[in-house]
This record gives structure tokens, sequence and C-alpha cells, in this order.
């Protein structure tokens, strides 16, 4: 059997997607572009409008150019609206988030044909790095996110567990793991006796093999000064961090129900920085949310083109239906939340400039990518290299400059 895995959205989304790769390749399947495919599988995304409708151009595309696809559609737009997909041609099965391990129980069953399967090794989905996920679900309910509904409540898996993959992943090669969950600050709340991020995190700094830890994206609330001390302390986790701010205003965070403010994020990035100089931050900020008016923007403008991050994720507002935003007026008229959009890029690209200079001639640590003329550092830059190495080796790499592009030269 032909496969073809596509993945939208979310870490999370890349670690279920990996599950699925791994029960096709046990059974034998193998590997095949979209229209050469006997079996397309659609990993979905719904935290924009944007998103759902990718999905949707997605499935009528292989359709229109592999008419004899069998389609499956899971997710968490497949969650949230099956209505929207099953009418979609060449879809056989939508698989809603609840049902996804059952499905990757289901393909893993022999079915009697083909050769025996190939296990999992770097480059598998055209990741170096692998996403292990240690969490799904959250309960917080941002007045914008709709994700609660489609996840359901934080559940975290068993440290054993966790540390078992480790030990399998190394076997298989891997020399880098990001740790991933939908709210990851909230790993270990549902165990009895309770657990924390933190205990994960020691645990896995002990953990056997030569394999190091990326942090994935990580609640401001959720960045302890216990955890920003271990990355630092350990040489285990990468320097880096994603620490969603969402806006620049109290008003609005408010609004949002993010339980932080403005000058709390603020103090925050600025004590990784102090305590790390080197690493990579980096934000999510929301444009066009339900409300925001002129002088909202200009405040979040400011307050992120003074903050030491080293890039950012701009998301324009998309009403999402059951949210509370969705009710929320006045809206943002589109044209306006698209030049604000623009401008806050322009900051991210600033921001981005600044880091990258600073980065000059500095000496880091980090793993070959595709075919080993890119190094994507500890601190979360990608260099590249001159050719000659292998995907997936341990280099250290003095960037020399940033012009196209950065690259930089082995040590």
């Amino acid at each position: 059997m032909k496969y073809t895995i596509h993945t939208f959205g979310c870490r999370v989304n890349q670690a279920d997607s990996f599950d699925v790769e791994e029960s096709l390749r046990a059974r034998g399947g193998v590997a095949a572009p979209a229209h050469d495919a006997d079996l397309v599988v659609v990993n979905t995304c719904t935290v924009t409008g944007a998103a759902d409708q990718g999905a949707r151009n997605f499935i009528r595309r292989v359709a229109r150019r592999n008419p004899s696809a069998q389609i499956v559609v899971t997710g968490c737009y497949a969650t949230r609206e099956p209505g929207a997909l099953t009418p979609l041609p060449g879809v056989v099965r939508l698989v809603p988030n609840g049902e996804k391990e059952a499905f990757v129980r289901e393909l893993r069953r022999p079915d009697g044909d083909g050769p025996c399967g190939s296990r999992l090794e770097p480059g598998v989905l055209g990741r170096t790095a692998f996403p292990l996920r240690v969490q799904t679900g959250c309960e917080e309910h941002c007045a914008f996110c709709v994700i609660p509904s489609t996840r359901g409540p934080s559940r975290s898996r068993p440290i054993a567990d966790v540390l078992a993959d480790v030990d399998r992943l190394a076997g298989a090669g891997y020399r880098e793991l990001w740790l991933v969950g939908v709210h990851l600050g909230s790993y270990g709340r549902d165990h009895l006796p309770p657990a924390s991020l933190l205990e994960l995190l020691r645990a896995l700094d002990g953990a056997r093999g030569d394999v190091s830890f990326r942090i994935s994206s990580l609640e401001p609330m959720d960045c302890s000064p216990e955890i920003v001390a271990l990355v630092a302390q350990s040489g285990r986790f990468a320097p880096h961090f994603h620490l969603p701010l969402q806006h620049g205003s109290d008003r609005v965070l408010a609004a949002m129900r993010r339980p932080y403010s403005a000058d709390f994020y603020r103090g925050l990035v600025e004590g990784v920085r102090a305590r790390l100089p080197h690493a990579s931050i980096g934000a999510d900020v929301i444009v066009g949310f339900p409300g925001e008016s002129e002088a909202d923007a200009d405040v979040c403008e400011g307050t992120v083109a003074a903050l030491p991050v080293s890039y950012l994720h701009v998301f324009p507002y998309s009403d999402r239906p059951g949210t509370a935003a969705e009710a929320m007026t006045p809206k943002v008229a589109p044209a306006e939340t698209k030049a604000r959009a623009a401008r806050m890029r322009d900051i991210g690209a600033q921001l981005s400039s600044r880091f990258v200079a600073s980065q000059v001639g500095t000496i880091r640590p980090g793993l070959t990518l595709d075919d080993g003329a890119t190094v994507l550092t500890d601190n979360f830059l990608k260099v590249a290299i001159p050719p000659g190495l292998a995907r997936n080796a341990r280099v250290r790499v003095r960037i020399e400059g940033g012009s196209p592009e950065l690259h930089g030269s082995l040590v």
C-alpha cells in the first residue's frame, strides 16, 4: 500500500501524524506522493478559517489529481465540523481526535500484504527532529480559541512512558526531540498524585542516550523560574522558548481571557534573556481581535517592538464557531486587520534581524538538516554551511553572516 500523510497546524498534529506514519510502515506501507498514493491521510487544523479552507482545498486537489485515492480526514477540523468534510470528493472516512489512538491501533494490525515494515528514522515526514507528544487537551478556554472543544480536557502521558519513548527514539537514531502538547505547561496536573512539567523535564535531564530536547510552545504563566534555570544549567535542553503573548494591550488581553499582563510578559522574557543571553524567544500575536481599537493596536505594536524576542508568529483574528469572541463586537474590518498584520510582521522582521545580528560571530551547537547543508542551531537559527555532511550530524557552527541568508562554517 502506498500512502501520503499531509499535516496542517501545530506540532501536536505533527506528533499525531508520526504515530500514523509508524503504524503504516509497520504493516509494510510505502510513502508516496499524494498523486500516486492509495491512501491519503489529511490531519487538519481549525485554529483559523484559513486553516479550514486550506484543508478543503488540499482534499479537492488530491481527489482531482488522484481520483482512486482513499482519503481519510482527521484532526481538529474533522472533529469540529465533520459535515463540511464528508461530502468532499474522495473522502471515505473521518476520524475525530478522540478516535485517533484507536485508528492508529487499527492501522497497526497486519493485513497480510507486503513486506515487513520499516521503523522510523530521522527524515521521516521531512523532519530530522522528532515531535514527542507528552500531553494533549486544554482547559484554559481563551476567548478566541476553539481547541478545548476539539481536543478535550488535559491528559498527560506517564513519565515512565515518555522515558521509554526517549529510549526507543534514541535507538532509532534521533538526536533531538521536541516536547509538544496542546497545553504543555499543564503536564501532570491530571495525574494522581499530580506531577508537573518541571518534574518531567528533570527526569528527561537524566535520560539515557545521545539525545537533546527542545521545549515547544509554553504559556507565559507556566514558564517558571525553575524551568528557565534548568534549561540554563542542564545542557540537555535547547535555549529556545516559544511564549505566546497574543497581545500587548492589557485591555485586549483581559478580553481574550489571558491570565497575565503585558508587564508580566515583559518581565518574563527579560528574565529569560538575562539568564540565557543567546536564547531564541518566539511569540504569537493576534491582530484584529473584536473590539481592538486603533489605540490598542498602537499599544500592542509599541509593546512588541520593545520586547527582547527573536521572532513573531502573527495571526489575523478569525471568528471560531462557539467561542466567546465570536459574539464580541465591534468586529475589526478585514482591510484594517490585514494592515495591522502587515505592520506587526514588519516589527517581527526587525526583531528577527536584531537577534540574527547579535549572533553573528558566535559559535553554536546544532544539528544538520535535509541534505546536510543546513544547520539548525540550539537557539533556533538555520545556518547554511558547505555541503558534505549527512542529515542528523551534531556540529558546532560559527555564524558568519546573514545576507541573503545566514551562513557559517564548521569548527
